[in-house]
């Protein structure tokens, strides 16, 4: 059928498309294998399942990601419906009955007579049929392989290892400087945090000690550290030395007084709105609460706002900003489209707002319109455009911050609150037009 779309995968992402397209009148169907055979993180039999968490983080509408579920509740989200129905008290977040939510979402999909279920594992794509690929963090093998074959083995990877971000408003600058190692270049490029002898000892006693993460699967235990990328907290268990001759080498970064330091942890520039840096080095299996606490003992990130926590697990991702257009639509073939985790977005409801964003542009192009371009002033557009405008060479996945939102002049020039709530109704309102144009 001419007006029917292949949609693999039926977790948040792939049944939120499936929602999308169906109130479109396009048929869909809707394939998912985990009846037939689970993935390890999988317990239940329905779709949508939420296999981490159960919240879909905060309501707060001063926040980037409680910004992006109202966005989402404008363009009628069945994810965020079934986490209404299914809403249980959790402060200013909102969480859900995992089973009761997965239930509902399940419900809707079997009873639509657009959608249609297959429960069966797909092992190769047939690039003639419009299909959109929202096959999750933990693909299957033979889909992988498959994949691969579409996008090119070096542009799909299996390991996620991410340095934390921070927002450069919140780097102390009287305590950090900027500099590049041996003043190379002709801009300075870095922010350079520097320890003293008792500082690193403090930092380096905390780092050795943290907690780290639980790993969630059998693979991810077995996974030996390879040099280019360890964790920041093995390289210190190796050494109180080691991180010296490593990321917080000294070396070519005196301070802008010419005294020297023990250490230097360095951040580099996120995205081209020069508002976010990484932690250079800094990949690391600690607790999000942990990197809060140890991170922060660095001079100059004390109050470091985190936009982004440090991982390392197994994750199936695409290099989107090479493969992708703003539409979600693979650049060498206009049938594939690809959706959720996989394109480089970090969260349940990013995950969900890539389903949206796909599913719209594949109804307009079976309907032979022009495809739309999300605004970035929106959050759903901020993070779209993300994926696909930063650097190919370092992509790493994104979740919901005001970071990567279009930059407001007036922002600039009041107070961290006000600057949210201008950036909140901007994207609220800017949605509410946009809308109307579908």
């Amino acid at each position: 059928m001419k007006n029917t779309v292949n949609i693999i995968g039926a977790g948040l992402a792939g049944s939120e498309a499936a929602w999308q397209l169906a109130k479109r009148k396009i048929n869909v169907r809707l394939y998912e294998k985990k009846t037939i055979e689970r993935n390890p993180v999988q317990k239940l039999n329905t779709l949508a399942e939420l296999v981490c968490s159960n919240s879909l983080r905060s309501n707060d509408i001063k926040n980037a990601v409680g910004v992006l579920k109202e966005e989402m509740r404008m363009l009628d989200s069945l994810i965020i419906k079934a986490a209404e129905y299914a809403q249980i008290p959790a402060g200013g977040s909102l969480a859900v009955d995992r089973e009761k939510f997965s239930q509902y979402v399940t419900e809707k999909l079997y009873e639509n007579e657009f959608i249609e279920v297959i429960e069966q594992e797909v092992k190769e794509i047939d690039e003639s049929i419009p299909t959109i690929i929202c096959s999750g963090p933990l693909t299957s093998q033979n889909l992988q392989n498959s994949i691969g074959k579409i996008v090119g083995k070096d542009y799909f990877y299996f390991y996620d290892a991410v340095a934390p971000i921070v927002t450069k408003e919140s780097i102390d600058m009287n305590i950090a400087f900027r500099k590049n190692r041996y003043e190379k270049g002709e801009t300075q490029d870095y922010i350079n945090c520097p320890m003293n002898k008792e500082q690193y000892t403090l930092f380096h006693q905390e780092l050795v000690n943290a907690q780290t993460a639980e790993k969630h699967l059998d693979k991810e235990k077995e996974l030996k550290v390879f040099e280019g990328c360890m964790p920041v907290e093995v390289m210190a268990k190796r050494g109180f030395d080691t991180l010296t001759y490593g990321p917080l080498k000294p070396a070519g970064l005196r301070n802008l007084d010419g005294t020297n330091n023990f250490a230097v942890v360095q951040l580099r520039q996120d995205n081209a709105a020069d508002n976010l840096y990484n932690l250079v080095g800094f990949q690391t299996n600690l607790t999000w609460s942990e990197q809060k606490r140890v991170f922060r003992l660095i001079p100059g990130l004390g109050k470091a706002e985190f936009i982004r926590y440090g991982v390392m697990h197994l994750n199936n991702f695409i290099n989107s900003p090479l493969l992708l257009n703003e539409y979600n639509q693979l650049k060498t073939n206009k049938n594939i489209f690809f959706a959720g985790q996989i394109t480089g977005v970090e969260g349940y409801v990013e995950s969900c707002s890539s389903g949206i964003i796909a599913a719209i542009n594949m109804a307009k192009m079976l309907e032979e319109k022009e495809m739309v371009k999300f605004p970035t002033e929106t959050v759903m557009g901020s993070l779209q455009n993300y994926i696909i405008s930063t650097d190919s060479k370092n992509f790493q996945p994104m979740k919901a911050n005001w970071g990567i939102v279009k930059e407001l002049e007036i922002a600039k020039k009041v107070k961290k609150e006000e600057k949210k709530e201008l950036y909140s109704n901007k994207a609220l309102d800017t949605m509410k037009t946009f809308i109307k144009t579908l």
